[in-house]
């Protein structure tokens, strides 16, 4: 019994711990202290906040892609089949309306962690009393900040591309909503060829990220 419950209570201090990390993602003290005792330090936070949006926006792609699929099948879809093709296109600009939104909350996360990081880092190199150490240490931090502005820049970049396509993908929703017959219809090839347009731009432009993070994570120090 006594091993059990030092078991539990284990469990339970991580559980809190963790829930105290993200209650205080506000209060960027609290937050890392919560996670530091856990033995997780800013680079990384960094490190799994790069891998998590990576992740999300391949799962952003494939659902924009999918959305644009929906919108295709339009052009051979019988009057009785238009309301279950608005389901899901509704759908599909529903949960890329939310990724997008985790996406966005998640660069927001790595740039504040970035930026905590380096003032960390920039504070701690003073103490070092080795001139040597000192400056090596400082130019691992100069080409890491240079590493992440590059990645920052194109996370920025995928991020703004999101925006032109979810404004679109609405419009049309709502237009399918207001005019689900056939001539309506009819008058969505040009809408479709300029999503169409816009979802490969934003698709390059998460690939191009997704590289970048890569890139930035092969030359991050353990």
């Amino acid at each position: 019994m006594a091993t059990v419950n030092r078991i539990t209570g284990r469990t339970t201090r991580a559980c809190a711990l963790a829930c105290l990390a993200v209650a205080s993602i506000g209060c960027s003290t609290a937050y890392y202290s919560a996670w530091e005792m856990l033995g997780k330090e800013k680079r990384d936070l960094l490190r799994s906040n790069v891998l998590a949006v990576q992740d999300e926006q391949r799962e952003a792609a494939d659902e924009f892609e999918s959305a644009l699929e929906r919108l295709r099948e339009l052009t051979g879809v019988d009057a009785g089949e238009l309301e279950d093709v608005y389901d899901r296109i509704s759908a599909d600009y529903d949960n890329a309306r939310s990724r997008s939104d985790e996406i966005q909350d998640r660069i927001d996360t790595i740039d504040e962690i970035a930026d905590d990081l380096f003032s960390e880092w920039e504070d701690e190199i003073d103490e070092i009393s080795s001139a040597d150490l000192r400056s090596k240490s400082r130019s691992k931090l100069e080409v890491t900040k240079r590493n992440y502005a590059r990645l920052e820049s194109s996370l920025r970049t995928s991020e703004a591309s999101m925006e032109p396509v979810l404004t679109r993908l609405k419009d049309t929703t709502l237009y399918l909503k207001h005019n689900l017959n056939a001539a309506a219809i009819g008058g969505l090839s040009a809408e479709v060829d300029g999503i169409e347009s816009d979802i490969e731009t934003l698709i390059s432009d998460m690939r191009a990220s997704i590289d970048e993070a890569d890139r930035f994570l092969q030359t991050m120090p353990e």
